[in-house]
């Protein structure tokens, strides 16, 4: 539990944040980036490389999951599923597909900050916008990037399109939802606010996975003289039924265990119930703008699931899985107040401070058991003997000071210096008791302290009207403490942080007349400390890796070729190896310098067109996207060839109604896409054919 210090804290702030404030307007422009504590910056200025996924865009689509979202984002790879059940996701940027590699930041907030990002269930309705950038985030944020960021960020409370939505797909999929704008309490001047609500869910064919979704955000904000005060709650429960990896033997995927076959227990299930607070003040001041923010969030999380063993034994008799019950539940805060100050003319100074908390538990009752390759006789975990309780308990702290100089040399030329001091505390406690015998705990505790830190730069190379050609390029050099590992086993280790410095070089530009938009970016991105997962002593674990390089390039092209008619291509080449990395096979040592990291396709593409009248009438819009050769292990010796997915839709806009049909993976792919981290040698294939049928009916002043 929070110390009374830590509560002390929370309550301060808490207080300080119910004083007036106000809350910052997120401009509803795609040519703005929102990222950050640093005040809202033109794209043509920012020397980071950004990708803008407007909340217009999303709806056209019909997106409802980070991956159908982010979909032609360069360089960008949403795996849907993995360990994180159906309604979840992995992401992966420079090649690099780690679920924690990379920092999710929701209307200002890490989200899932001290231990993993929040995938599960993660909504797209109400989102004004999603910027991604590329690359680490070591200055504005203890829980930092290294290799990207996902910025969502919804409408302004009282400033959302209204609209119900009704929909049915393929595999029982259902979903209901509605965005509307509250009436103000208080007047024209006093509390706007909105609400949104959604439910959806869908079931697979022939695995016995399946997944629901309830979820809720209220949105407020006021201002009071000079200052206002903002606040959101949000509310979601995901209930799931896990589908099954599907094994490795040898060089390719198991022809011993079938095709969406399902080895958990009867009675699996991976819920998660969320709840989060999130208060945000801004005032001016004599020295510049003052902004404060609280975030508080608990996760619970019920599991029961269960894995095949290598070699699996095909009796259904023989001993050939284990599984475990579990639950898990994470307390996490963050605090940040930071000042943005004018130092000159062209110049600006944002420095402050902040702090990211988490208190951590599991409880696990692991049991082995007997199951067919098609899990036809999968018992219920609740009728086996457990042969093992682990507890798992950690605490972190991760505070840090930092300052970001923002310095216009000339109109064309900007620099930005960036720099953090982190202090991170961690204790960690694990337990294991066997059934026939007195467990044994152990605890461990680790601090760091480190400076971090980021010079960046962009120069316009040609403007003309409002097409320009920008040159950027930056190092960065960052640090984070390693993940915490709630798996089923008691890891009282507290590993190495994980170290990082990259280099990025770009170029962006706008030609024809704002209608041809142009990007181009190579990045190289050292690794020390990388958290990989590795089987110890035969069950799953994570281990420090040593040295890994991320390098590349990423290409991409939107062209408005007529206001309704938008084409858009990118290309990108990614190659991600070990750098030194030694690891037991078969009891043998073996060095895997210059080998590719697994699951990370060396190329990847996408080519899309879109048709949407701002008028009334026919609508529709199509992607293809390639991925290309990758690895299934470490030693490279297990090679997938590449694939192809296409999405598509159609749709009609007859008044304020909006009917649509959006069809996701039409090729029926079924490639592997995601390595379990709990079943050794496993993987998640693509998600089968889906179809969505909707009706949106818009409301109020969004209609």
């Amino acid at each position: 539990m929070p110390s009374l210090a830590r509560i002390s804290l929370l309550a301060t702030a808490l207080a300080l944040l119910c004083s007036p404030a106000a809350l910052a307007t997120v401009t509803d422009t795609d040519e703005l980036v929102v990222y950050g504590k640093k005040p809202a910056e033109s794209l043509q200025r920012s020397a980071e490389t950004v990708s803008i996924v407007t909340g217009e865009e999303l709806r056209s689509r019909g997106a409802r999951d980070l991956a159908s979202a982010l979909s032609m984002v360069p360089g960008v790879q949403i795996a849907p599923g993995g360990d994180g059940g159906p309604a979840s996701s992995v992401p992966a940027f420079q090649g690099l597909r780690e679920f924690d590699a990379f920092l999710l930041l929701v209307d200002g907030v890490p989200l899932g900050a001290a231990y993993t990002p929040l995938l599960t269930g993660l909504s797209m309705l109400g989102v004004e916008r999603i910027e991604v950038i590329k690359g680490a985030a070591p200055v504005g944020f203890g829980a930092t990037s290294f290799v990207g960021v996902i910025n969502i960020v919804h409408y302004a409370a009282g400033e959302a399109p209204e609209a119900v939505s009704l929909g049915a797909g393929s595999r029982d999929g259902r979903a209901a939802a509605l965005v509307w704008d509250l009436p103000r309490a208080g007047g024209s001047n006093g509390w706007k606010q909105s609400l949104m609500l959604e439910a959806r869910g869908q079931d697979g064919s022939v695995d016995r996975s399946k997944d629901a979704t309830l979820h809720a955000l209220y949105r407020g904000a006021t201002t009071v003289g000079r200052t206002a005060l903002g606040m959101d709650m949000e509310l979601q429960a995901v209930d799931q039924d896990p589908a099954s990896p599907h094994p490795r033997e040898g060089q390719d995927l198991s022809s011993r265990f079938p095709r969406d076959a399902n080895v958990n227990p009867g009675d699996a299930r991976l819920d998660e119930d969320r709840a989060r607070l999130s208060l945000h003040a801004s005032t001016p001041t004599a020295l510049g703008e003052w902004d404060t923010r609280l975030a508080l969030t608990r996760i619970t999380d019920h599991t029961i699931r269960g894995f095949l063993r290598e070699d699996f034994a095909e009796d259904g008799i023989t001993t050939n899985a284990d599984g475990y019950a579990q639950t898990v539940r994470r307390d996490e805060w963050y605090l940040d107040s930071h000042l943005s100050h004018p130092l000159a003319a062209g110049m600006m100074l944002v420095a402050g401070v902040d702090w990211i908390g988490g208190d951590g538990e599991q409880n696990s009752r692991n049991s082995e058991y007997a199951v067919l390759p098609d899990g036809s006789n999968a018992p219920p975990h609740a009728s086996l003997p457990v042969d093992e309780s682990t507890t798992l308990e950690n605490e972190r702290d991760i505070a840090g000071a930092y300052a970001d100089l923002d310095i216009e040399l000339s109109p064309r030329w900007r620099v930005e210096l960036g720099a953090r001091y982190s202090l991170v505390d961690d204790r960690q406690y694990g337990l294991e008791e066997p059934a026939d015998g007195a467990g044994t705990g152990e605890r461990d505790s680790r601090s760091d302290q480190r400076w971090s830190g980021a010079v960046e730069s962009g120069y316009s190379l040609w403007e003309s009207g409002g097409d320009y050609l920008t040159l950027y390029g930056s190092y960065r050099n960052t640090f984070k403490p390693a993940v915490v590992d709630f798996g089923p086993e008691a890891e009282s280790r507290i590993l190495k942080p994980e170290n990082t410095e990259g280099l990025e070089i770009g170029l962006r530009g706008k030609f024809l007349d704002e209608r041809l938009r142009v990007g181009a970016s190579t990045f190289n991105t050292s690794f020390h400390n990388l958290v990989v997962s590795q089987p110890v002593n035969g069950l799953p674990s994570k281990v420090n890796a040593g040295d890994t390089t991320l390098e590349g390039y990423e290409l991409e092209a939107q062209w408005q070729l007529l206001p309704s008619l938008q084409l858009t291509a990118n290309w990108s080449h990614h190659a991600a190896r070990f750098d030194d990395y030694a690891q037991l096979f078969g009891g043998n040592l073996q060095q895997l310098r210059g080998n590719y990291l697994e699951m990370s396709p060396k190329t990847l593409a996408g080519v899309g067109i879109r048709y949407e009248p701002a008028a009334q009438g026919f609508r529709a819009w199509l992607m293809a996207n390639r991925s290309g050769e990758f690895y299934l292990n470490k030693r490279n010796t297990a090679r997938r060839d590449g694939y192809n997915t296409v999405d598509a839709g159609i749709g009609l806009r007859l008044g304020n109604w909006d009917l649509r049909l959006d069809g996701s993976n039409l090729s029926d792919r079924r490639d592997p896409v995601t390595e379990s981290e709990l079943g050794d040698a496993q993987y998640y294939r693509l998600p089968e054919r889906s179809v969505w049928f909707s009706v949106d009916l818009r409301l109020g002043t969004g209609a």
